[in-house]
């Protein structure tokens, strides 16, 4: 099916964006999969050429660019190559949305200009050992001072994505006597006496992008890196949820669609019983299967795209997008390894890394149960939305 989501500009920035990973990222990648990250100077060479300040404002050397396509066509690249660039969809796929609307001028003064240009680099901690679906569950504090100049935080995070090379972490915490209020975010300089990068934690997939434990022993953070208002913490992370779930479903279908393209290549080449693969009935049955599904997902996106640039992509659409794509892309990909029978289970074919890159996207974001229960509350009350 023709798609008709992105315009000329996007186009040529996805043949900008497809020459420099196969230049830059593609020859590296194995070794940073065995190092466990990618090196500090991929994130500068992505500053350089302007990706992490597209949407960000020319005043603080961004490109002043509003579309969150561009954003969408660099996971739909880096799916296609095959590689993935450590830390980086987090810093600007994630935590920009929340400075660019919570941060005031001087925040945004300080941090954005070095946040372009790659040299540096944040993440964002929200899952505690106790906490993770469950926000109401964290217990990570930060007691502000008698002067008011300074927070002390403690507590630990866990699950934190791009958290062992971040400069700048923000981090949900409570401050205790503010209950009634409910969560606040901290802007938190990771080089601070009392800041910990614990254990790396050893995932089956996304291996080149680091995810750690970080722990907060007395931690001093100024009272000025308060991200928006104290006791608004919840809304903020509210107010960004349906962009990063609209991410993530972005995500698994350009791993469901890349799973295709590899088995389609892969079925040809391949001989069974003396003749390939591609020629047996049940394969073609399954190939259609699975494309058939892709493009339901790829025109389900493509909506939220439209509907996101828009302002018009809600909560219940955005958690509806991310179900049906994670677990559709599960269900495809397994299919296509099923395709590759042996050689399916071995980790130099794309297909395996998919089926293990893949899974991630049906718990991070919400759990597929929690975007059930979100649609399901939403239809009870709104039984003609369907």
């Amino acid at each position: 099916m023709r798609r008709t989501v992105y315009d000329a500009d996007h186009e040529a920035f996805r043949r900008v964006i497809r020459d420099f990973l196969q230049a830059e990222v593609v020859p590296h990648h194995q070794e940073w999969e065995r190092t466990g990250q990618v090196p500090r100077r991929l994130y500068r060479r992505l500053g350089e050429l302007g990706v992490f300040g597209i949407r960000a404002p020319v005043a603080y050397g961004g490109a002043g660019e509003h579309s969150y396509k561009y954003n969408a066509i660099l996971i739909e690249e880096t799916t296609r190559a095959g590689v993935g660039l450590g830390a980086a969809p987090i810093h600007f796929n994630l935590v920009l949305p929340y400075l660019m609307t919570f941060a005031d001028d001087e925040q945004k003064e300080r941090w954005l200009p070095p946040f372009i240009s790659g040299e540096m680099m944040t993440a964002i901690a929200m899952t505690e050992p106790g906490a993770g679906s469950d926000l109401a569950g964290i217990t990570t504090t930060a007691t502000l001072s008698e002067d008011g100049k300074h927070y002390v935080l403690r507590g630990s995070k866990t699950f934190i994505s791009g958290g062992a090379q971040a400069d700048l972490v923000l981090v949900v915490v409570r401050i205790p006597g503010d209950e009634r209020r409910g969560l606040s975010i901290l802007c938190v300089d990771a080089h601070s006496p009392g800041f910990t990068v614990g254990r790396r934690l050893e995932k089956i997939g996304l291996h080149a992008q680091d995810t750690v434990e970080l722990f907060f022993d007395e931690v001093r953070v100024p009272a000025a890196n308060l991200l928006g208002e104290a006791g608004q913490g919840f809304k903020y992370l509210v107010h960004n949820l349906a962009e990063e779930r609209m991410t993530i479903a972005l995500g698994a279908t350009a791993q469901a669609a890349a799973a295709v393209r590899h088995t389609v290549a892969y079925v040809k080449e391949r001989k069974a019983f003396g003749r390939a693969v591609s020629t047996f009935q049940n394969t073609k049955f399954v190939l259609a299967d699975c494309t058939a599904r892709v493009r339901a997902m790829q025109a389900m996106t493509d909506k939220a795209l439209d509907l996101f640039e828009a302002g018009e992509l809600t909560a219940v659409d955005a958690a509806a997008c991310k179900l049906f794509a994670s677990e559709t892309a599960g269900q495809v990909i397994d299919q296509c390894l099923q395709l590759h029978g042996g050689y399916g289970f071995v980790t130099e074919f794309p297909i395996a890394r998919l089926y293990t890159d893949t899974r991630v996207t049906r718990l991070y974001g919400g759990t597929s149960e929690i975007m059930r229960g979100i649609i399901a509350d939403d239809l009870l009350h709104r039984p003609d939305s369907v």
